[in-house]
């Protein structure tokens, strides 16, 4: 089963100072953290912020492509997580053609916000997060790596307590 999420925000691990994507559903009951590179934190910190560019990014060079071939960003799913890597599907139409493209979560998440794509989440991933041991991501080690399930609990308790006032501009 599918669940809507949106982008809450971006926060920095602050051991690592590794960025995080932040989902919430849209009832605000469920989170999910994500670790990504610095470089698709700025990707989706431009969009979040509105920052207009002198010229095209990958993703807006993405969004200009489907716009100009009249392909339709229908969704993004974040399909599932092994071993502390996330995967996820960019889903588009085109006529009446659809195709599914693997994605890292990152960049459907950047192309879904250019091109006002819902994002979904697969229940299973957000069951195999909250019982994940926050060991190593990207080449990261997350926050409560070696601290054991009670900074696991800490970490998800903080996410899940956000509102919108904790955060600021994103700093690149």
């Amino acid at each position: 089963m599918l669940l809507e999420m949106r982008v809450f925000g971006l926060a920095i691990d602050p051991l690592t100072n590794a960025p995080i994507v932040i989902l919430k559903d849209v009832e605000d009951k469920n989170v999910l953290p994500i670790w990504i590179g610095p470089l698709e934190a700025s990707a989706i910190a431009t969009e979040l912020e509105k920052i207009q560019l002198a010229r095209p990014m990958t993703h807006d060079l993405l969004k200009d492509i489907f716009k100009n071939m009249c392909v339709i960003v229908s969704k993004i799913v974040i399909t599932d997580i092994e071993d502390n890597v996330y995967y996820a599907v960019i889903h588009l139409a085109h006529g009446n053609n659809y195709y599914a493209i693997d994605a890292r979560p990152s960049d459907a998440i950047a192309v879904a916000l250019r091109t006002n794509a819902q994002i979904f989440v697969e229940n299973k991933v957000l069951e195999k997060s909250k019982n994940s041991d926050m060991g190593k991501q990207a080449g990261h080690t997350r926050v409560g790596a070696g601290k054991g399930s009670d900074r696991q609990a800490d970490w998800r308790e903080m996410l899940e307590n956000l509102s919108p006032e904790n955060f600021g501009k994103y700093k690149m």
